[in-house]
């Protein structure tokens, strides 16, 4: 099972799909509905009725965009038609939201002529704050989205051609100033004259690249003015033709400054980059090969070569996702009338000038520790930068009002302190840890190989370069599953039944001959998976491992447990999920492992938890629970977490706030906090909660989970000598993958 095998089960989950529609207020009580639907509507339906621009303020049309297409040019599929492009749509949707909190509505037109798609969308205007056109074919694009801009009152944008170039617009100024070029002399070609292509070299002339400059090619070659008073080229490639020689591409990049592909991969040579100017400008966008490979590109020159990519494992990836959400949410906070070329410059100059700035920490370790600095390798900000939001969005808003274009003003000053409101303070989390694990892969020894989901998670650690993978298990019957999944890549196998393991066998002997284990049941244990995998990892023969879907918890702990043991300074090993809501993430412990835990045990499962949060930028809280509060119950029970909690405060190596005994309300809610218990250590909310027992950590992980709307990701094992996880046997693909990344991270920071 490849990627499109997995792409098949990720939508097909249910619910089927990316999105769905969920109430925004109660819906409880009686008196909700009432106030939501009849009789209670009918005041916000006249109100609209008398003033129109009250469906601002009393519908969802001022965050609703819609995502309108009729599959004709789709991806790289073609026209695939109205039905097939919902998928993408959906996606569309799901990046409006994920990005700048937008909601969509998906809508796929079954039209071929573009004068019913201009009728349907204008008939749409009461519904939307905005439009976003997708995947409609050129020319039909062009007239659709001029069409609609005079025809409607919000802000209609087709991002398959502005959205690029903004992009590369933020860029080009970039790239322009490092090499220490004016835009006004720069020499462009672009290959490619579909709408991105034409709406790019439209948008450096806004910049201020001069038309003249400006040299197009088609699959024909170089795009004359004698081909366009021919008739050979459309009137939208005809804006661009050049009075020049006929020649093709080649010749239309000798002694260009920028060459901007959006065409097909493998078009230019090595040759045809050292043809250039001094110090040229690359952005080969094709996908998934670009039109020249990043570093064909690089090294086809001695001077300094700045090269975008549209692929994300290049530095200076051309993403939209760094322009639509965040164009649209400026747009649609001052009610604009249009998106306009002052509001795509704006956020153009925005992008560029966030590039400038020193990154966040939490940016460079979401790229692995990769240097993130301002220079030929870091032209554009990265998609999950936080202040994209915040730096794009307010100069789109600035640019509406300044343009005559906002119906709506803001106070700029507070604008960005809505923006951090209205998105939360979530965190793609695991993107921290995988990225990091990218830069240094450590092998990862899957004890239970010949399992499928082992198997599939394997060819996904390595396509994305997480670790390497050891799968222990019969060769062939490995073989046997890649082959009818359709996997094809080559992982490291040990086969416990065939291979020579007599030195593992011979460790594991010395480690438990004094623990009732002879030489001949030492023999015997090695060809155990977990027992052969916890040996190679205590000889430094792998530096992680992972184990548990086909055993239960406690079968799959103990031979780790035997072999590796908990760290030096540590006695007691814990299972901890983390939890990530919309808001918030917190850790909880111990949810796998100790089913009693004394207050020493708890106090060190604290420490480790905070360890952990750290591990994932989260500056750790931590509240041990009980059912009492600061004493309002006195027995063992509850003298336990107050004691807990008081030794951590007592350990000098411990720089985390920690209270205790309290209630789960009490740890997690402000008012409660602050209020009632204002003399607790912590200022703010816990976000590392340790339970008293396994019993109730294991209840409560589980019932945040399923009824509280939590991502779980866990249980990662804390306390162990070297990175050991053990999955539950419900765990699917994502939950071995992540695991994998904490394990990378866990080995890498051991290493230091």
């Amino acid at each position: 099972m490849g990627l499109d095998d997995d792409a098949r089960e990720y939508h097909r989950q249910d619910p089927p799909g990316k999105i769905e529609i969920s109430t925004t207020k109660p819906t409880n009580t009686q008196r909700d509905l009432s106030l939501a639907y009849s009789p209670g509507v009918a005041a916000p339906c006249s109100d609209i009725h008398e003033d129109p621009d009250l469906a601002y303020e009393y519908t969802s049309k001022g965050n609703l965009v819609g995502v309108i297409s009729n599959g004709s040019a789709v991806l790289g599929l073609g026209n695939i038609g109205a039905q097939a492009s919902k998928p993408v749509m959906e996606g569309k949707g799901v990046l409006f939201k994920r990005f700048a909190d937008i909601d969509v509505f998906d809508i796929e037109l079954d039209f071929d002529d573009p004068e019913d798609i201009i009728e349907s969308t204008r008939a749409m205007e009461p519904t939307f704050g905005g439009i976003n056109l997708e995947d409609i074919k050129a020319p039909d694009c062009f007239e659709i989205e001029e069409r609609l801009r005079e025809e409607m009152s919000i802000p209609v944008f087709h991002d398959d051609q502005h959205g690029t170039a903004i992009i590369t617009g933020a860029g080009l100024l970039n790239a322009a100033d490092i090499v220490d070029k004016e835009l006004a002399d720069l020499s462009v070609t672009i290959s490619g004259a579909g709408a991105s292509a034409i709406a790019t070299a439209a948008f450096y002339v806004s910049l201020g690249v001069p038309r003249e400059n400006v040299t197009m090619c088609d699959s024909s070659g170089i795009i004359t003015t004698d081909r366009a008073e021919r008739g050979d080229v459309n009137e939208y490639k005809a804006r661009f033709a050049s009075d020049r020689p006929a020649g093709d591409l080649a010749d239309a990049m000798v002694d260009a400054d920028v060459f901007v592909g959006l065409s097909v991969g493998g078009i230019v040579s090595e040759e045809m980059v050292q043809s250039m100017a001094d110090n040229p400008i690359i952005f080969a966008m094709a996908n998934p090969e670009p039109e020249i490979d990043y570093y064909d590109a690089k090294e086809a020159r001695d001077d300094t070569v700045i090269v975008g990519t549209g692929r994300s494992d290049f530095p200076n990836q051309v993403n939209n996702v760094l322009g639509f959400p965040f164009l649209f949410r400026g747009a649609l906070d001052v009610r604009a009338t249009e998106i306009n070329e002052e509001m795509k410059i704006a956020a153009a100059r925005a992008l560029a000038d966030l590039a400038r700035k020193d990154v966040p920490d939490s940016v460079v370790k979401a790229y692995g520790d990769q240097p993130l600095q301002f220079g030929p390798e870091y032209i554009l900000p990265k998609p999950v930068d936080p202040r994209v939001m915040f730096e794009v969005a307010p100069a789109v808003a600035q640019a509406a009002i300044e343009s005559d274009a906002a119906r709506k003003s803001v106070d700029l000053s507070t604008y960005r302190e809505e923006l951090e409101a209205r998105l939360g303070k979530s965190r793609e989390m695991m993107r921290v840890v995988l990225n990091k694990a990218k830069t240094d892969p450590k092998r990862v020894v899957l004890a239970e190989g010949t399992d499928e989901k082992m198997i599939r998670a394997a060819y996904q650690i390595t396509e994305q370069g997480i670790a390497h993978p050891i799968l222990l298990g019969d060769r062939e019957e490995i073989w046997t599953a890649m082959d009818d999944l359709g996997l094809d890549f080559d992982p490291e196998i040990v086969d416990p039944a065939a291979d020579e393991l007599d030195a593992y066998a011979e460790r594991l002997y010395e480690l438990r001959k004094r623990k009732g284990i002879t030489r001949r049941e030492a023999n015997e244990l090695v060809r155990d998976g977990n027992y052969l995998g916890s040996v190679m990892v205590e000889m430094g023969d792998a530096d992680a491992m992972l184990t548990g879907l086909m055993h239960h918890y406690p079968s799959a702990l103990r031979p780790p447990l035997q072999i590796i043991g908990t760290a030096e300074d540590t006695d007691y090993a814990a299972g901890v999920y983390m939890l990530t809501f919309k808001n918030r993430v917190i850790f909880v412990a111990d949810a796998t492992v100790n089913q009693d835990p004394g207050a020493a045990e708890l106090a060190e499962i604290g420490r480790h938890t905070g360890d952990l949060a750290r591990r994932f930028n989260v500056d750790p809280r931590a509240a041990m629970l009980s059912y009492s509060n600061f004493g309002s119950v006195d027995n063992p029970g509850t003298r336990k977490p107050r004691r807990a909690a008081e030794m951590l405060r007592n350990d000098p190596d411990v720089d985390f706030p920690v209270d205790g005994e309290m209630q789960a309300d009490t740890a997690v809610v402000e008012d409660i906090l602050d209020g009632t218990y204002d003399f607790a250590d912590l200022e703010d909310p816990a976000n590392v909660l340790i339970f008293p027992n396994l019993e109730a950590g294991n209840i409560g992980y589980k019932l945040l989970q399923r009824l509280g709307g939590a991502d779980a990701i866990g249980p990662m094992l804390v306390g162990m000598d070297k990175p050991v996880h053990v999955l539950q046997r419900g765990d699917e693909v994502k939950d071995i993958v992540n695991l994998a990344g904490v394990a990378v991270v866990d080995a890498q920071e051991r290493d230091e």
